[in-house]
């Protein structure tokens, strides 16, 4: 990657582990994709006082050349996500498969 890995924590304290969590599967990306330029990872705690209590949303920003991948995971109806690692990790599924289908694509690139 050409940018340093971003994390972002909202509504909730940082994690070392979360953290390690993210980076491993940044890791496992950039090992089936080797040309990401950025990855941006933000997870959220919704407030307190939401109804449906700690449902995490997990965004994945990613910026590959000629495009930019966006995953947001939004917890819905997935009661799952009151578990951030399973936020994380339906989220970092969605980017595989969003990845997947980008270098499936043919290339734009002239080719010289």
């Amino acid at each position: 990657m050409q940018v340093p890995l971003e994390i972002a924590f909202h509504n909730m304290e940082p994690s070392e582990f979360i953290e390690a969590n993210v980076r491993e599967r940044v890791g496992k990306l950039e090992r089936y994709f080797d040309r990401i330029i950025r990855c941006s990872v933000s997870i959220e705690a919704p407030h307190r006082a939401h109804r449906q209590g700690n449902l995490y949303h997990v965004r994945i920003e990613i910026s590959v050349p000629g495009k930019d991948l966006v995953v947001s995971r939004n917890p819905g109806d997935i009661h799952a996500h009151k578990d951030v690692y399973v936020a994380i990790r339906d989220a970092f599924a969605a980017a595989e498969r969003q990845l997947a289908d980008h270098a499936r694509k043919p290339s734009r690139e002239p080719t010289p």
